[in-house]
C-alpha cells in the first residue's frame, strides 16, 4: 500500500511543479485565472484523500490487494498520461485561460470535454478500492463530485468564448 501512496504523492507533486511552470508561462502570455477561490478546496480534498489512505495504511498495513481495481488504476494512469501529453504546455491545476489559444480537440478531448475530471473522479474511488477501503472511496468520491460540479461550471464559463 505504501508503494502506491508513494507513487501517488510523487505523481501529484510532479504534476504540481509542471502545472506551476505552465501557469507562469501562460500568465506571462496574457492568460487569466478564473474562480481562484475554489482552488484551496481542491487542494484540501486531494491532500485529505491521500492522508486518509496513509492513515489506513498505518492502521492496517497488510491489507489484501484487489487485482481488478489495480488493473483499472493502471489503465487510469495510462489515460492520465494521454491527457497530459495532449495538454502539453497547457496543463494546469487551476482554471487558466489564454484567450488566443484554441481549445484542445485531439486525444481524449475528441471524446470527452473534461477527461481529466472524469479520470480524477474514477481514481479517487478506484485507488481506495484496491485495498477494500470503500468508506474512503464513498466519502471522497462524493466530496470530489461536489467540487467538480462547481469547477466544471466555472471552467465552462471561462472557456465559453474560445473555439
Amino acid at each position: 500500500m505504501w508503494v502506491l501512496i508513494g507513487f501517488l504523492i510523487t505523481q501529484r507533486l510532479s504534476e504540481l511543479i509542471w502545472a506551476r511552470r505552465n501557469t507562469a508561462r501562460l500568465m506571462s502570455q496574457g492568460a487569466k485565472e478564473f474562480s481562484p477561490g475554489h482552488y484551496p478546496v481542491i487542494v484540501a480534498l486531494h491532500t485529505s484523500w491521500i492522508a486518509a489512505l496513509m492513515t489506513a495504511a498505518t492502521l492496517a498495513p497488510e491489507r489484501a490487494l484487489n487485482p481488478v481495481f489495480l488493473a483499472i488504476f493502471i489503465l487510469l494512469t495510462v489515460f492520465r498520461l494521454w491527457i497530459l501529453v495532449t495538454l502539453g504546455s497547457f496543463f494546469t491545476t487551476k482554471i487558466i485561460s489564454l484567450p488566443t489559444a484554441p481549445l484542445r480537440k485531439t486525444g481524449p478531448y475528441r471524446f470527452v470535454k473534461h477527461p481529466n475530471y472524469l479520470l480524477v473522479a474514477f481514481e479517487i474511488i478506484v485507488v481506495p478500492m484496491i485495498f477494500g477501503l470503500w468508506q474512503i472511496a464513498i466519502i471522497w468520491g462524493i466530496a470530489n463530485l461536489a467540487v467538480l460540479a462547481y469547477r466544471i461550471r466555472e471552467e465552462n464559463l471561462a472557456l465559453a468564448g474560445r473555439i
